[in-house]
């Protein structure tokens, strides 16, 4: 069974920074495709990043490109998400994804992490 956990949420005030981390166990972590997604209260989840297996290619939502910086490290079977210059309406929580195949703005990866909190006060 394939398990993703997210970790590294809090509380920051605007303009901070914080680093999420998604541990994978799955043994063909360094084959898959991943993602961050977000869901702040009363909205629909939104796509962040998205990583190829190599990490050659990446993407970003509009809203966050310039300030977060998808990553992994294959050997650790760990994501990461690097998040600067964080804004109050960066507030949701923040979820890893795997996808055997990459696509840019996949929706409906295979596999979901269980959520990590990220709140950021004005």
């Amino acid at each position: 069974q394939v398990q993703l956990v997210e970790s590294g949420g809090g509380l920051v005030q605007a303009g901070g920074s914080l680093r999420l981390s998604c541990v994978a166990s799955l043994r063909t972590f360094k084959t898959f495709a991943m993602y961050w997604f977000r869901q702040a209260e009363g909205k629909e989840r939104e796509f962040v990043a998205s990583i190829n297996w190599s990490a050659a290619t990446a993407d970003y939502a509009e809203a966050v490109k310039g300030r977060f910086t998808i990553s992994r490290d294959n050997a650790k079977n760990t994501l990461y998400l690097q998040m600067n210059s964080l804004k109050p309406e960066d507030t949701a929580v923040y979820y890893c994804a795997g996808h055997p195949v990459y696509y840019r703005r996949n929706n409906s990866p295979d596999y979901w992490g269980q959520g990590t909190q990220v709140t950021v006060s004005s």
